[in-house]
């Protein structure tokens, strides 16, 4: 009988309360939300094209990069060299004939084989004088009267502008056409004058 009673008591020590674990017919992770197994593919399908787009954006953006500075790699040396055009252009402007002719001469050779060369790199000269006002290739500095021209015509090229391909580099400074006023004699000022002038011949 104490031996009955000492194997019971040792059952109870070596399963003690705390090491009796429930059993339940669940299996393990089915209350945890699981994604299918489909589900999961297209989310990483989808994944892959949206990093797919961005790295063919990320290379076209580095082509284009690369071609823009190809093709405008000149443009800050073509800018520096416009004042020189300028200043050659201004020298022959004011040049007299006489002793000077031959360094006119000199000088007008060199403005065009400096013209010529720059052109080969895509430089061109915006046409100014004439045309209609552009405010996207032309500045106006001022307004002139004139009968012989239409409103907003280039009256006047005050200094040359360039592009650089299809690139405005430089603007041309104008002044701009604008017809004359007609005076209206029906003014009240007018009809003052003319009453003024009536009186005092009187």
């Amino acid at each position: 009988m104490e031996e009955k009673d000492k194997e019971q008591n040792k059952g109870k020590e070596e399963f003690g309360e705390d090491d009796i674990e429930l059993v339940t017919d669940e299996p393990e992770g089915a209350g945890s939300q699981e994604k299918p197994a489909g589900a999961e593919i297209q989310e990483l399908n989808n994944k892959y094209l949206r990093l797919y787009a961005d790295f063919e954006n990320y290379r076209k953006r580095a082509n284009k990069d690369k071609e823009d500075l190809v093709k405008y790699g000149n443009e800050t040396l073509l800018y520096e060299l416009l004042p020189a055009i300028d200043n050659l252009e201004l020298a022959l402007k004011h040049a007299t004939g006489g002793q000077n002719s031959g360094l006119v001469q000199g000088v007008e050779m060199s403005l065009r084989e400096l013209q010529r060369t720059l052109e080969k790199f895509g430089l061109s000269r915006i046409e100014a004088a004439g045309k209609c006002f552009d405010p996207a290739v032309h500045h106006a500095m001022s307004q002139v009267e004139r009968n012989d021209m239409d409103d907003k015509m280039v009256a006047e090229e005050l200094r040359a502008g360039y592009r650089f391909r299809d690139k405005v580099l430089r603007p041309s400074l104008v002044a701009v056409s604008v017809r004359p006023q007609k005076r209206d004699d029906s003014r009240p000022e007018a009809v003052e004058i003319k009453i003024q002038d009536k009186i005092e011949e009187e």
